[in-house]
């Protein structure tokens, strides 16, 4: 009879890929998770001014990549498409107006961290960045 140690006993290795489920193969395992958009809403202020920003972002960088979104409501010939950017410790968003009229045809927003999650800084729009400031707040995530 032979002993433990000369016997041989191969164990098929069980591979997960990043969301832990079972895989076959080991390029299931090294593939690259497509990245999930998440949404989240904005809302500048300035004084009576408030612009509504629903938001597509990237919520596996860091600063957040904004990806997309649109300012619903608030500016002048909303809405308006939110063309990219990024939130953090700072700010960045850029838009673009679509139609036509009598509207800037660009917005860009910048800004720095505070708390409760805000950011405060300037927004200008068709390639200003500093002609109004503003506090802009965090309202939370809506969903995948």
């Amino acid at each position: 009879m032979p002993s433990s140690a000369s016997v041989q006993v191969e164990e098929k290795q069980r591979l997960f890929d990043a969301s832990g489920s079972q895989v076959e193969r080991y390029d299931q395992v090294v593939a690259v998770p497509r990245t999930s958009v998440q949404n989240g809403i904005l809302e500048l202020r300035n004084g009576a001014v408030s612009f509504v920003m629903e938001l597509q972002v990237d919520p596996n960088t860091y600063p957040f990549r904004i990806v997309g979104g649109t300012i619903v409501s608030g500016i002048c010939g909303a809405p308006w498409t939110i063309t990219g950017g990024y939130f953090g410790t700072d700010l960045r968003m850029d838009a673009q107006r679509d139609g036509e009229g009598g509207c800037a045809s660009s917005l860009t927003v910048v800004g720095e961290q505070q708390f409760p999650s805000s950011w405060r800084g300037t927004y200008g729009f068709d390639g200003a960045t500093s002609s109004f400031s503003h506090t802009t707040v965090f309202r939370g995530w809506t969903g995948p």
